[in-house]
Formats: C-alpha cells, sequence, structure tokens
C-alpha cells in the first residue's frame, strides 16, 4: 500500500524544489535551470519518498525502484545543467516568454509548480510501482528493459542533436539525423516511454493500487505532445528555421519514431 505521509513529504519536497528553481531562473536568466532542478528533484524526492515508504520492509522491487529513479534523474538532469551552463537556453520558456510578456515573472511561478504538480504524480506512479507485494519476475525484468532502453534512446537523440549544433555548417538547418529522422522530438518519445517502464513492474493482479502507474506515462505524453513540450518548441522552430521546418514536418512524424 502507498504510505500517504510519503506523498506529503514528496510534495512539500516539490514544491521547495520548484520555489528554489523559480529563484535560481529569475536571478540568472537562463531558463534552463527550471528543468534542471525539475530533473534533479523529482528524482531525489521520488527516491527519498520511496525510501520512506519502504523503511522498515525494505524489498528488491524498492530498491530496483530508486535505483531506475536515480539513473534517470541523473542523466537527464546533468544532460540539461550542461547545456545551461554552456549558455544553451531552452527556446520553449522563450517562446512563453514572449507570450508572457511583462506578466513572466508571475506566469513562469505558477508554470513552476504545475510542473512540480507534474512532478508528484511521477513520483506517486514511482510508489505505487515499489509497493507491488509481487515476487520480482518477468514484469520487473521488463520494466528495466524498457527504461535502460529508453535511457539510452534519450541520450543518444540528446548527444545527436548536440553534435549536429556543434557543426557550424549546420547553422540556419533541421537536424534529421539519426534519430532524428525517424520523429522530431526522439528525446520527448524516450522521456515519454522511460515512464512506461514502471507499468509492469506494479501492475498485479492483487495489487489494485498498481494501476496508477498508468498515470506517468499517459500525463507525460499529454504534456510533452499537448502542452509543454511540442507545440512551443514547433512554434519556435517555425519562425526561425520557417520553410525547412515545414519541410521536415512534412517529411517526419512529430512524436512517433515510425515512417509517416
Amino acid at each position: 500500500m502507498i504510505s500517504g505521509t510519503a506523498i506529503v513529504i514528496a510534495a512539500v519536497l516539490l514544491s521547495s524544489v520548484m520555489a528554489l528553481a523559480w529563484w535560481v531562473v529569475v536571478s540568472s536568466g537562463r531558463s534552463g535551470w527550471a528543468d534542471t532542478f525539475w530533473s534533479y528533484g523529482t528524482g531525489l524526492v521520488g527516491v527519498v519518498a520511496v525510501w520512506w515508504s519502504a523503511v522498515g520492509m525494505m524489498t528488491g522491487r524498492t530498491l530496483l525502484v530508486m535505483a531506475l529513479l536515480a539513473l534517470w534523474s541523473l542523466r537527464l538532469g546533468t544532460h540539461i545543467a550542461r547545456r545551461t551552463l554552456s549558455g544553451g537556453d531552452d527556446p520553449r520558456y522563450a517562446e512563453l516568454r514572449r507570450g508572457w510578456g511583462e506578466r513572466y515573472r508571475s506566469q513562469l511561478f505558477v508554470f513552476l509548480y504545475i510542473q512540480g504538480a507534474a512532478a508528484l504524480v511521477l513520483v506517486v506512479a514511482a510508489l505505487a510501482a515499489s509497493a507491488n507485494p509481487a515476487p520480482l519476475g518477468l514484469g520487473d525484468a521488463l520494466g528495466v528493459v524498457i527504461a535502460l532502453l529508453a535511457i539510452a534512446g534519450e541520450a543518444v537523440s540528446d548527444a545527436q542533436l548536440r553534435a549536429f549544433k556543434a557543426d557550424r555548417a549546420n547553422a540556419g538547418r533541421v537536424c534529421d539525423l539519426g534519430l532524428w529522422s525517424l520523429s522530431r522530438h526522439p528525446n520527448y518519445f524516450f522521456e515519454w516511454l522511460y515512464w512506461l517502464a514502471y507499468i509492469p513492474i506494479g501492475v498485479s493482479l492483487a495489487y489494485p493500487w498498481g494501476w496508477l502507474t498508468l498515470l506517468a506515462p499517459a500525463m507525460m505524453y499529454w504534456l510533452l505532445v499537448h502542452v509543454s513540450g511540442v507545440p512551443p518548441l514547433e512554434a519556435h522552430m517555425l519562425r526561425s528555421r520557417g520553410d525547412r521546418f515545414l519541410a521536415y514536418q512534412e517529411r517526419v512524424r512529430a512524436f512517433w519514431p515510425i515512417p509517416k
């Protein structure tokens, strides 16, 4: 059973993390810190919540979920932190700032707290998976394979985009190489895939709480495809790349890495 105390602790910690993220972004002028704090914060708070929920009854599944959370968080948070330190900024936030205008600071605060609420949903899904009382089995193995594939796929897509941007000959062009030839946002696809991994880990016939794991991939798909992922980024790309990005949209699907 999921610990209500662990959820409350997670909510308080995530609120603190996102408040700090807002202050750092506003003070530094670098929006990339928002997602850095979110990535590290979600992973750390998730590990703490799972540990708190399992005190005195630690299981192999508890340790597995904590390890997967930590691996995902360290990989993604470090990638975004390095990009931010190098001077790169997230075009999605630039697009949002353009729309918010003079209300930028207050709107950013609300937006980051919504991000914190989304992180809490992910933590609850991880808690549900870790509390599954069934013995470790094939479902857990499948979950590990999905999670590792997702983390590796997202890392490869990030590396391919970074290498493309580093080549000055590609200035003004659209990255359509490697995984980016299969999806316009392969990093988003693999991010969604990662949260799908908790379903086979948490779902079992005798454990109804396990179905809460479906919340994570469902919410991530909605956010990435319809809210804070694809829409603002593609609006920026259409403004900065014009017809080249329009042609890319014609050739390649936005999310699913399958031929159009």
